[in-house]
């Protein structure tokens, strides 16, 4: 199954881009939450809307403007943690498998708290209950990378793992083998390219092929970890070579290169 993200640099109403998504051949999306209430995501029922498309939803991208919040022992601390609880519970009653999440934010978070682990392990037991899956993705800081490590090695859950974001890890923190040293705990694809630690670390969301990541390569190593789920892309038109290209034409495209990625991922 190839799918994509829900948003794809076109500022578009939801139902339109899920038509051009579904037009373009893909056959699942991946839904932004919105914010910590999720009241457009439930009120406009976009699970609903998606499926009517005949777009399967594999996952939702929990809000990440105010993560750092969850390690403060604060209100707003406890609010975050509120809303992150919401969002596992919408996925639940729209039986959504998995929710991808946030570490912290930026590049001087809070430290790592007794507080915030505390919500985290809360967090993971829930998602256990709900049979959810929590994702924490790879981030582009030292800081996220090593607190999301940490949390990988703390909280040993078949419903805790990451969301492996390729451009990410391509423009970053190439000394840190996720595929390799977190095999089974996979359970999410950010796929898209760019120009790697020569761009100056550069994360424009390029389609596949476009930028410098060795695809072959990622693709074996993303088999090796035994990962069989749908080939996730996560791309945007805000690179200046896709400003002329006619939203149709770009998901078009966009599908052609995700058709090749899964052919390397299931070769």
């Amino acid at each position: 199954m190839i799918a994509t993200a829900d948003y794809f640099g076109y500022d578009l109403p939801f139902p339109q881009r899920c038509r051009l998504i579904a037009g373009a051949g893909f056959g699942a999306v991946m839904l932004w939450y919105g914010d910590d209430s999720g009241e457009s995501f439930r009120g406009e029922d976009r699970p609903g809307q998606a499926r009517a498309r005949g777009l399967e939803v594999i996952n939702v991208h929990a809000p990440f403007a105010e993560a750092n919040g969850i390690w403060e022992d604060s209100a707003q601390g406890r609010r975050v943690f509120e809303g992150y609880l919401r969002c596992l519970e919408d996925c639940a009653a729209f039986e959504i498998p998995a929710v991808v999440m946030h570490a912290d934010r930026g590049r001087s978070p809070p430290p790592v708290s007794a507080p915030g682990l505390e919500r985290w392990a809360a967090l993971i037991r829930r998602a256990e209950e709900l049979g959810v899956n929590i994702a924490v993705e790879n981030l582009r800081t030292a800081q996220a990378i090593d607190r999301a490590q940490l949390l990988l090695e703390r909280f040993d859950s078949p419903r805790f793992g990451y969301c492996y974001d390729s451009g990410h890890w391509h423009a970053r923190y190439r000394d840190i083998d996720w595929l390799e040293r977190w095999p089974r705990r996979l359970m999410a694809l950010h796929l898209h390219d760019n120009h790697g630690q020569t761009g100056n670390h550069d994360d424009r969301h390029l389609l596949p092929f476009d930028g410098t990541l060795d695809w072959p390569a990622q693709m074996r190593a993303i088999a090796a970890t035994g990962y069989r789920g749908p080939v996730s892309i996560e791309i945007a038109r805000k690179a200046p070579r896709y400003k002329l290209c006619r939203r149709g034409r770009f998901l078009a495209r966009a599908y052609k290169r995700a058709a090749r990625l899964e052919g390397l991922l299931y070769a």
